[in-house]
């Protein structure tokens, strides 16, 4: 990393230092017009959170599922890359599931009002039974994240089996162009993000002082680092091991890689030498590692998926919501399609997680809290992502070494 860019992210974190430091003192000041202005920058961060949430979701996972080409080789290949892509992403959301439902993290203690509990109970059960939609833009007006989900879905493979390929091309260029745009809007809005870290912060400490209990914050961060070593160092390796792969070799040969991933947390940034590790220490070829290792650091997301499940299944608990089993296999699914629709989002996993919440109006105080902690979870995602990555280029190397020429 240059050191131009190393200023960029050092200054960027003094910014986020500030706005915690001005939150936390808000928060315990009993200044009137501070605490308004803190309230009013969280609602307007859950506003600005629900109106690009939906189309950033959506847009990203059409733009993922139509990423390949026409060529029969290309497309054995993504149809490969993608099955084991979904494979070892809805491992890692039902890994973070198991854990949760072992360690069972505590609530904070918020206190909520039961008239809002009820309204959110409602709006959740009716949302889940309204997965096919009667009205495609009714569906993105009214966040019904499932309904989004699958319409994006529907599209995608759609698109994909288009035979005409200037109508393709053509429908391809529009929704990559749509995307474009969310992810420059994006962009600005984690440029003025500590703003709203300011208000979150400042709502959090506000209800420190009204008696909040921070105990299962702990093992809410356990689920998570756990979810993320079970997957790296069991599941992956055991994937690897069951295609007749050496995982050990494997890790040994991407481990510099790795070290990369994990402190720049940028997949994309460390893809130059995942793929010049993958062909030069593995021994995956050319043809496979350009295209399957850009398409997985676009869609193959374990940590992403992961931290998605763990984190809006706590928020839910936490604002009284019930989980049932019913609840944790709908999120399962949710977070292992969110997560594929993660392409090019900064801070991916985070704002997916509370454009998710946002869109049920769960509350999002304890986001403030997540967010200065959320960088080294970040690094773990960061690395078990690439980890991730070089498994699934591998076993479809392996796979589909008889074909390539």
């Amino acid at each position: 990393m240059c050191n131009r860019c190393c200023g960029i992210h050092n200054n960027k974190w003094v910014f986020y230092l500030i706005a915690i430091a001005l939150g936390v003192i808000g928060g315990l000041s009993e200044i009137g017009f501070v605490e308004q202005i803190g309230k009013s920058c969280s609602e307007v961060f859950i506003r600005i959170f629900k109106c690009i949430s939906m189309p950033i979701i959506s847009l990203s996972v059409i733009v993922a599922l139509t990423g390949s080409g026409s060529d029969k080789t290309m497309n054995r290949l993504w149809r490969k890359a993608l099955k084991y892509t979904l494979t070892t992403t809805v491992l890692a959301a039902s890994i973070s599931a198991l854990l949760y439902i072992v360690i069972s993290p505590s609530n904070v203690g918020m206190n909520f009002e039961q008239t809002e509990k009820n309204v959110v109970n409602a709006n959740y059960t009716k949302y889940l039974l309204e997965i096919i939609p009667d009205n495609i833009i009714g569906a993105f007006s009214e966040h019904k994240v499932l309904s989004i989900l699958l319409i994006s879905v529907i599209f995608g493979i759609s698109i994909r089996s288009i035979e005409d390929a200037d109508a393709k091309q053509v429908l391809k260029s529009f929704f990559d162009g749509l995307h474009s745009i969310f992810f420059t809007i994006t962009k600005f809005i984690v440029k003025v993000l500590p703003i709203g870290l300011f208000g979150f912060i400042l709502v959090s400490v506000k209800e420190l002082k009204s008696g909040m209990d921070l105990n299962g914050m702990g093992k809410y961060f356990l689920v998570i680092i756990l979810a993320n070593l079970v997957q790296g160092l069991v599941i992956l390796p055991a994937f690897l091991a069951l295609k007749k792969i050496n995982p050990f070799a494997n890790f040994r040969a991407m481990m510099p890689v790795l070290s990369v991933a994990f402190f720049t947390k940028s997949s994309s940034g460390t893809l130059p030498l995942t793929i010049e590790a993958a062909e030069q220490r593995i021994g995956v070829k050319k043809e496979v590692s350009r295209f399957v290792l850009p398409l997985c650091t676009t869609i193959n997301m374990n940590g992403c998926a992961a931290f998605i499940f763990t984190t809006v299944i706590y928020m839910m608990q936490n604002y009284g919501i019930e989980i049932s089993g019913f609840t944790i296999l709908t999120w399962i699914l949710i977070s292992t399609i969110a997560a594929v629709g993660n392409a090019g989002v900064p801070m991916g996993c985070f704002f997916l997680s509370a454009s998710l919440l946002s869109s049920m109006d769960v509350p999002m105080p304890l986001l403030g809290m997540i967010l200065p902690i959320y960088s080294v979870i970040d690094m773990l995602e960061t690395s078990l992502n690439v980890w991730s990555d070089s498994c699934v280029a591998s076993v479809v190397n392996g796979e589909t070494e008889n074909n390539l020429t």
